[in-house]
């Protein structure tokens, strides 16, 4: 049987190119349609979960419209309310009546991808929309991804982090909102948070971005304390600090006061 070593296909989806990057050595009958699928199941999330197409099942809910009682939708939505409980309400999907899981459904949809790529036996590949990516396995036998921590307003690479299986995120590219005050937050040049769960870490670098550079480095350090979250901010002087335990990823630099 002839294999075909990985494959890799970029579409836009949510308005963002999305590429999906698979090394495991599969056949090309078995990769093409694993492609077909997860670009699929992404169009689908952003069908169900887009805050701006009127007939997708938030624009529905936004308006007051009947919607269909999809597990999936039922999923997100209770996530994201134990997510604003873990973040003190800085992570906010509900703002001035109107529900938006932009600041988590990228990273779950990754997430969910990812898994489903496991169970389908491609469990060496590396997902990208818009600066969360997620990656598992090996970029080649026994080698380590390496990922670019962009800086969203520059498109340069700050950081590279070298992981088997870690989900990163960044905030900081598109306006993000101070739920306390209603108004465009400003004061970091961007939030990077690591972790075993894309959308977590999604959830993490919103709500770290929306806090404002002293209530985030607050948090970023008690997040790092307690679980396996690591934190990368970048101040609007440019200079960056981090947990200690993000140098493990990417080497040292200024690290936060624990």
């Amino acid at each position: 049987m002839t294999t075909f070593p990985g494959t890799a296909r970029v579409e836009m989806v949510m308005g963002m190119p999305v590429s999906v990057d698979i090394r495991t050595a599969l056949p090309a009958r078995e990769l093409t349609p694993l492609l077909d699928d997860a670009f699929a199941w992404l169009r689908w999330v952003d069908d169900t979960f887009s805050p701006v197409k009127e007939d997708s099942q938030i624009g529905r809910l936004n308006r007051g419209q009947t919607i269909k009682q999809i597990p999936e939708l039922i999923e997100v939505l209770h996530r994201c309310d134990e997510l604003g409980r873990h973040t003190d309400g800085w992570f906010e999907p509900r703002i001035n009546g109107v529900t938006d899981p932009s600041g988590y459904i990228k990273g779950w949809a990754l997430e969910r991808l990812s898994r489903a790529l496991v169970n389908a036996g491609a469990g060496d590949h590396r997902l990208n929309a818009g600066g969360d990516i997620r990656v598992r396995g090996s970029a080649a036998p026994g080698r380590r991804w390496r990922i670019g921590v962009r800086d969203p307003h520059t498109g340069l690479v700050r950081k590279v982090v070298h992981a088997h299986d870690l989900g990163l995120a960044t905030s900081g590219g598109a306006p993000i909102v101070n739920p306390r005050t209603g108004k465009v937050q400003r004061g970091l040049g961007s939030v990077t948070v690591i972790g075993p769960d894309l959308g977590t870490a999604d959830a993490y670098a919103t709500a770290i971005y929306a806090m404002g550079p002293v209530l985030a480095r607050g948090f970023a350090t008690r997040l790092a304390e307690s679980g396996p979250y690591e934190t990368m901010l970048v101040l609007k002087d440019g200079q960056e600090v981090s947990t200690p335990g993000f140098a493990e990823y990417s080497g040292r630099h200024a690290q936060l006061a624990g």
